[in-house]
């Protein structure tokens, strides 16, 4: 029977790649001569400090913006975690990467797929969801529906088999 995956994963090595080009524009820009801003990535935890909440939201906006250029989806990371104070009168601002499909996400998913009626099966291993049908065409109206979903988290569909 065919069958396909449906993945939300990040290539790690982009990531770095971007938060290097973060970096190098905060070493280089007139507005943060002399600021402490850093951004580090430990595991899927990106770690951004900054002395204050303007100079943070432009660091936010210079992840985006590097995360687009590398090819990595934006919406990857995660803003919603608290913004603390740090040591002195800095701010840290813990950005979370997004990897894997959330159990309620994918519940989500597998009963708005049943709700549609299309004839494919879908099986929740882990943080990733298998899709499987009798007919391809059947598989590529289910990628097609998933697509059509507009969900906040960004989806691949791989390994699919006939």
């Amino acid at each position: 029977m065919p069958s396909f995956d449906i993945v939300s994963k990040t290539e790690m090595a982009e990531v770095d790649n971007a938060l290097a080009g973060v970096r190098r524009e905060i070493e280089q820009r007139y507005d943060f001569k002399g600021s402490k801003c850093s951004v580090e990535r430990a595991e899927n935890d990106v770690t951004v400090l900054a002395d204050d909440q303007p100079k943070l939201d432009t660091v936010h906006e210079l992840l985006r913006v590097h995360m687009t250029r590398r090819k990595v989806d934006a919406n990857f990371l995660d803003f919603e975690a608290k913004v603390e104070r740090a040591a002195g009168d800095t701010v840290r601002h813990v950005v979370k990467i997004r990897q894997g499909i959330a159990q309620d996400l994918a519940k989500k998913i597998v009963k708005a797929i049943k709700d549609s009626k299309l004839k494919v099966q879908v099986a929740i291993q882990g943080d990733e969801l298998r899709v499987t049908g009798k007919k391809r065409d059947d598989l590529q109206e289910a990628i097609a529906y998933v697509r059509g979903m507009k969900l906040e988290q960004p989806l691949q569909y791989v390994n699919f088999r006939d």
